[in-house]
């Protein structure tokens, strides 16, 4: 079974929690859109986001540790991805108490992800894990999806699926410790180098499996240079080759609206 954790950033954080809210239900709407019952959610937060989505193979989980104010500029970029981690580590925990689950997936509250991953998942349960190689960029309110044909991996942190013995845990969430918390996460641009060293090598998706979204002002970093490539040539090729019009099949497969 395959364990979906999604960690999603506070009230505090946010620049508009309605529009944080609103990317959110449609995140899990796609994750909850699987091909097989063969998965359960745990949504980490501070707050309820507005609109909760229910679901049967849902759960949320509230945390009191101290919010990042994005009133403090110091280490904000890493407070704001410990955070993430903390969040990510708190719900593999509850679910190790609550669920059996094979692999650990965890997926940013603003993107969508494919309908085939809990079938794929319950077709290997023994596969060490996946990673996206082919996926989709789409800028909010867009008609269009670029496409990335190879290394989405490195784009994007809803990228990976991983073995549950190969997620790394500490033993306690009880340090404050910024470096603490960051020891115990796999970066997703580094994971597939990683994980090789380990000799625990994960394969690529044999299918597009995410869409990254951006430019929606909720983003943690602003992407805008990954589509808009400087100088009249780039631009074309791009347009050319890379965009693809948003068709009721990849609405279906992504739950993108």
């Amino acid at each position: 079974m395959l364990l979906f954790v999604i960690p999603l950033k506070s009230q505090q954080t946010s620049k508009s929690w309605e529009t944080v809210s609103r990317l959110f239900e449609r995140t899990i709407k796609s994750v909850c859109n699987q091909s097989s019952n063969s998965f359960r959610v745990v949504v980490v937060c501070h707050e309820l986001p507005n609109n909760q989505y229910i679901h049967p193979y849902v759960d949320y989980v509230r945390v009191e540790f101290p919010q990042v104010s994005s009133q403090d500029q110091v280490n904000l970029l890493i407070r704001k991805r410990t955070d993430k981690v903390r969040k990510v580590l708190t719900g593999i925990k509850y679910a190790q108490e609550n669920y059996s689950f094979t692999h650990i997936m965890v997926v940013d509250a603003d993107d969508c992800v494919s309908k085939h991953l809990a079938q794929l998942v319950e077709q290997s349960p023994q596969n060490n894990g996946w990673f996206v190689n082919k996926g989709y960029l789409y800028k909010e309110g867009s008609k269009y999806l670029y496409i990335k044909r190879q290394n989405f991996d490195r784009w994007c942190g809803t990228s990976i699926i991983l073995r549950r013995d190969l997620y790394p845990l500490p033993e306690t969430l009880e340090s404050n410790n910024l470096d603490y918390y960051n020891r115990y996460y796999i970066p997703h641009s580094k994971a597939v180098e990683l994980l090789a060293n380990r000799e625990t090598p994960i394969s690529p998706l044999p299918f597009p499996g995410s869409v990254y979204i951006v430019c929606h002002n909720e983003n943690v970093l602003r992407k805008e240079n990954l589509i808009n490539p400087k100088g009249l040539l780039p631009k074309i090729k791009k347009v050319l080759f890379n965009y693809r019009p948003i068709t009721l099949s990849i609405r279906k497969d992504f739950g993108l609206y």
